[in-house]
C-alpha cells in the first residue's frame, strides 16, 4: 500500500485552502494511506476529513521545539516508511524534514533555495494565483489531476447537536432565524469597524426582526463587549465559547455570516454557510472564499496596492468605505 505524507502550511485559512488538494490526492490514490502534518493550531481544521487517514501534529513552538525533540520526530517519521511526501509548505526547514526522514519521493516548490532537498522541484507559477490554485498547480505539475476548487470542512452529527445546545443556552431556538457577525481578524487592518457592525446589527434586529449572534475566538471578547455597548437592541453572544467545528455548525444554521477576511470566513464557506465577506487590504483574487456555499465579496476599490501590509495606515479607508448600507443591502438577499 502506498504511504503518502503531506506537509501542510501553518495558518488556519491556508490549511482550508489545501483541502481541494487533499481531495485530489485521495482521488488519485484511492487506496493509499495518507498522513497530513500540521502545526497544532491547525489540527482541528482537518478533523473529520475523510480524505486523510491520519493527522500528525508538528509542534515546533512547544513539544518539538528542542533539537532533541526534532531528532526524535524525524526518527518517528523514518519508522513510518513513507513512499512520497508532498511539501505544500514553502519553507526550507519543511523540505529538510522530508529529506531527513528518508522519504524517497519528495515533491515541492523550488522555493527558499531548497531544490537540492527535493526529488521533484517544481517552479512556482509566475502568475499571481489563488492559494487554492497554488496547491493544485503543484499537484498538476506532478501529474495528479485536480478535482475541483471547493474547500471542505466536515461536521459530525454530534457537533451539530452541540451547536443546537449552545444556541439554546443563549436563547436561540430551532424556530429562530438569526444572522452571525464575526468581528475578528488576525490583524487590525483587516477588521471591519465595530461601529459599522453595530449599525448593521441594529438595522437587522429592528427592520427584519431577526436575531443577531456574535461569534469569535477568546481573543475577540473585547470586540464583543464593544458591540454590546454600542448596539441598542439585544445581542446574543457566544464569543470564545465554541470549538471551530461547533462554530461552523452554528454558522451553517444561520441565515448568513457577515465577516471580514479571516479564518472563520473560510470555515463558514467551506462548511456551507451563506457568507458576506468584507475585504480591504487583502486580495480576494489571492485569498477569496471558495467553498460549498454562496459567498458574496464586498470591497471598495480605492486605487491602493492590494494586498497591502501597511500596519501603520492611519485611516484604514479600504475597510471604512465598505458601508453598513452596502452590507445590509446584500444581506437582505439572504433573509
Amino acid at each position: 500500500m502506498e504511504k503518502i505524507l503531506i506537509i501542510n502550511v501553518n495558518w488556519l485559512g491556508d490549511v482550508i485552502f489545501s483541502t481541494p488538494a487533499l481531495k485530489a490526492l485521495r482521488n488519485h490514490y484511492p487506496k493509499a494511506y495518507i498522513s497530513c502534518l500540521v502545526v497544532s493550531r491547525c489540527e482541528e481544521v482537518l478533523k473529520n476529513n475523510p480524505r486523510i487517514n491520519e493527522i500528525m501534529v508538528y509542534d515546533e513552538d512547544g513539544k518539538h521545539k528542542s533539537l532533541w525533540a526534532k531528532i526524535k520526530f524525524i526518527r518517528y517519521l523514518r519508522k513510518k516508511h513513507f513512499d512520497t511526501v508532498f511539501i505544500l509548505h514553502p519553507a526550507l526547514k519543511r523540505a529538510m524534514i522530508g529529506f531527513l526522514a528518508g522519504i524517497p519521493n519528495r515533491i515541492g516548490y523550488n522555493t527558499k533555495k531548497r531544490g537540492f532537498l527535493l526529488t521533484r522541484a517544481i517552479s512556482v507559477n509566475p502568475e499571481p494565483i489563488h492559494k487554492i490554485d497554488y496547491f493544485l498547480y503543484l499537484l498538476s505539475q506532478a501529474g495528479i489531476p485536480t478535482v475541483d476548487r471547493n474547500c471542505e470542512f466536515f461536521l459530525s452529527e454530534q457537533e451539530k447537536k452541540e451547536a443546537d445546545l449552545i444556541l439554546k443556552q443563549v436563547g436561540i431556538t430551532a424556530k429562530d432565524d438569526f444572522v452571525v457577525l464575526n468581528l475578528g481578524g488576525n490583524w487590525l487592518m483587516k477588521r471591519w469597524p465595530i461601529r459599522h457592525f453595530a449599525l448593521l446589527a441594529d438595522w437587522v434586529i429592528k427592520k427584519k426582526r431577526i436575531k443577531v449572534l456574535i461569534v469569535g475566538a477568546k481573543g475577540d471578547k473585547v470586540l464583543a463587549q464593544q458591540m454590546v455597548n454600542k448596539v441598542k437592541s439585544k445581542l446574543f453572544v457566544i464569543t470564545g465559547l465554541t470549538t471551530l467545528h461547533q462554530l461552523a455548525a452554528i454558522m451553517v444554521k444561520s441565515q448568513c455570516v457577515v465577516t471580514a477576511d479571516s479564518g472563520p470566513m473560510h470555515i463558514a464557506v467551506a462548511a456551507g454557510a451563506n457568507t458576506l465577506a468584507i475585504f480591504g487590504p487583502t486580495s480576494p483574487v489571492l485569498t477569496g472564499p471558495i467553498g460549498q456555499s454562496k459567498a458574496i465579496i464586498l470591497r471598495q476599490e480605492l486605487g491602493c496596492e492590494v494586498p497591502c501590509y501597511k500596519s501603520d495606515c492611519k485611516n484604514n479607508s479600504c475597510m471604512e468605505k465598505v458601508t453598513p448600507q452596502m452590507v445590509y443591502d446584500e444581506l437582505i438577499r439572504f433573509l
